[in-house]
């Protein structure tokens, strides 16, 4: 939502460890001698990736909360809503992508973060209030290397500031990647939770202490499709 989780990051496509190499010189009384001290050399490639969007042009990422995450709001007379092209629906939230890139790798694998890249979700975002006080948290970019979300975020109108670290997406509980009947990426099952960064921002903002620390928001899939 970032997830839903700083500037776009760069994916190398490939890596080299060298080692040094020692010279070898002659004089004019001496033959040249034929000595090798060249150390071994360690080469050490970034795998392939099993898919690669580098340009991303839709579909959506969506949240489907946690119970425990709509109590909280509830309980501290918290009215969630929608801002731009996001919507609600039975519980779900959902933000169009609006740019970014990913690369997947194998899980399976030992390279890691297994998915990189940027995806991001301008123009769109949530809303929380409380009496005559709202907060807006807006333009999510999810940094899936770091596994954050990164957004703008206002208080009764007035920017308190950008790139701000809004939610942790834990990533143990990612689902394989799937891919839909329209041909779309599907990653489905990272976890989202509230960050620290977050949790005292709306605490200060509502005067409460109540919203935790990795507070449980929902789970999140993120549908994406590759630019023409």
């Amino acid at each position: 939502m970032r997830k839903f989780y700083k500037s776009t990051i760069g994916i190398a496509a490939a890596a080299l460890l060298v080692g040094s190499l020692a010279a070898c010189t002659t004089t004019e009384a001496e033959a040249p001698v034929a000595e090798d001290t060249t150390s071994e050399e360690e080469v050490m490639a970034d795998p392939e990736p099993l898919a690669s969007i580098p340009a991303l042009d839709g579909v959506d990422t969506q949240v489907t909360l946690d119970q425990g995450f709509v109590d909280a709001l509830g309980s501290l007379g918290l009215t969630p809503g929608v801002l731009g092209g996001a919507t609600l629906t039975d519980g779900v939230l959902a933000f169009p992508i609006t740019g970014g890139n990913v690369d997947y790798y194998d899980p399976e694998e030992d390279y890691r973060p297994y998915v990189q890249g940027s995806v991001e979700h301008d123009g769109s975002g949530i809303s929380l209030t409380a009496g005559d006080i709202v907060v807006e948290l807006t333009d999510f970019r999810i940094d899936p290397g770091t596994s954050q979300l990164f957004g703008t975020v206002t208080a009764n109108g007035e920017e308190v500031g950008q790139d701000i670290y809004i939610f942790n997406l834990d990533g143990t509980t990612l689902n394989p990647l799937e891919t839909d009947a329209d041909g779309n990426a599907v990653l489905e099952g990272t976890t989202v939770l509230i960050s620290p960064d977050a949790a005292g921002l709306l605490n200060d903002t509502f005067g409460t202490d109540a919203v935790t620390d990795e507070l449980v928001v929902g789970i999140a899939k993120i549908t994406a499709k590759a630019a023409a």
